[in-house]
């Protein structure tokens, strides 16, 4: 059912009024990958954890096509917290090697579609992992050199931008290059090395994407 413009008119009023919270909700509720998720809409999932899920993509780049979608909301790549995305890159290399394996692919592409622009079709950020063979024209973008030039202002353009959100200012470099350099701390019994959480080895994997295909 097509809004009328007094309707689009309340409507957009009364998404300026929301807080980011309450959008994030509104995005939830009506969002299919959540849905996907919580079991609504039927998917075939291959993986799951308390972070993400894994499943088929229902319009596949390649066969074995896969999604990795963190279980929280998250319209965009920013809104991802750090920790949850280093879990889905981790969950992604696992999930590389299983299809290596099962379906003989001689390599992946792993890439997250950011923004309308660069082909996000859904407010839910999403992991593909694509299996590859030679010669399948997938992704077969053209290669575009630029003069060095062209290449030095780009770089001009950028690297201040890089250095202020990286934290990675030059004085506070400057400063660094001066100090002298401290002496590691000895370990006690009291202290621990940060631990990475590691993602356990799970062989029923092959089988749940092989079996798709034999």
């Amino acid at each position: 059912m097509q809004l009328t413009e007094e309707q689009q008119r309340e409507l957009q009023k009364k998404l300026k009024s929301m807080s980011p919270e309450q959008l994030q909700e509104l995005q939830r509720q009506s969002c299919v990958f959540c849905k996907i998720i919580k079991g609504e809409i039927p998917s075939l999932k291959v993986y799951e954890d308390e972070i993400c899920v894994s499943v088929l993509d229902i319009n596949p780049a390649s066969k074995g096509h896969l999604l990795i979608i963190p279980k929280e909301h998250y319209a965009i790549l920013p809104q991802v917290k750090d920790e949850q995305l280093g879990h889905l890159f981790r969950v992604a290399k696992k999930l590389s090697q299983a299809l290596l394996k099962a379906l003989r692919a001689e390599g992946t592409n792993v890439f997250i579609a950011n923004g309308q622009v660069a082909g996000q079709r859904a407010q839910h950020i999403i992991l593909h992992l694509i299996p590859r063979k030679e010669g399948d024209k997938i992704l077969n973008l053209d290669e575009k050199l630029l003069d060095a030039e062209l290449l030095r202002k780009v770089k001009e353009v950028l690297q201040p931008k890089m250095e202020g959100l990286l934290g990675m200012k030059k004085a506070v470099k400057k400063a660094e290059k001066t100090k002298p350099a401290k002496k590691p701390a000895k370990k006690t019994r009291k202290t621990k090395e940060a631990e990475i959480p590691e993602i356990e080895e799970n062989e029923t994997i092959l089988d749940d994407i092989s079996e798709l295909f034999t």
